[in-house]
């Protein structure tokens, strides 16, 4: 799935759809990093951020981030609820040779509705994948990482 079409594919309800690419300034990624207990991989060189309307009513952000695996990046689209709480999580690209099992909709189902209080950790509120702990640890912060870099940006309270 590219990019774009992830934020329609996470909210199949959406009417309109519409996207910015915002810097990773230092002031930025400090501010979001800032706003987490655990460090994510920061190289990003800017965040594509689609915001999601439904019948007039903003239904969430859906954010581009990657975080690294056991050894390569992972390619994430979140999805996150106008209210804070995840809605949705896809896999752009998978680039690791074990742990394609995160890809597996039935895997990410377990990160719907949880905030940014939610460890998103291995053994405590997520099942693991045998052979891919440092991929399911890896979607854990990008979940995390997407929601801060709403709340660094003002776009969601808290």
């Amino acid at each position: 799935m590219a990019a774009d079409d992830a934020p329609r594919a996470l909210f199949p309800e959406a009417s309109a759809v519409s996207k910015r690419v915002i810097a990773a300034t230092p002031a930025l990624q400090q501010e979001i990093l800032a706003r987490l207990d655990r460090r994510p991989s920061m190289w990003e060189e800017a965040y594509a951020i689609y915001a999601v309307v439904g019948d007039a009513q903003p239904l969430g952000h859906v954010v581009i981030v990657e975080e690294i695996g056991k050894h390569r990046p992972i390619t994430f689209a979140v999805a996150v609820e106008a209210g804070g709480a995840l809605h949705d999580i896809v896999v752009l690209a998978y680039r690791e040779a074990y742990g394609g099992e995160i890809k597996d909709k039935r895997f990410l189902r377990q990160y719907r509705g949880k905030t940014m209080a939610a460890p998103m950790l291995p053994y405590r509120d997520i099942i693991n994948i045998s052979g891919a702990t440092m991929s399911v640890q890896a979607t854990g912060r990008a979940a995390h990482k997407a929601v801060a870099v709403l709340l660094a940006l003002g776009d969601l309270a808290g």
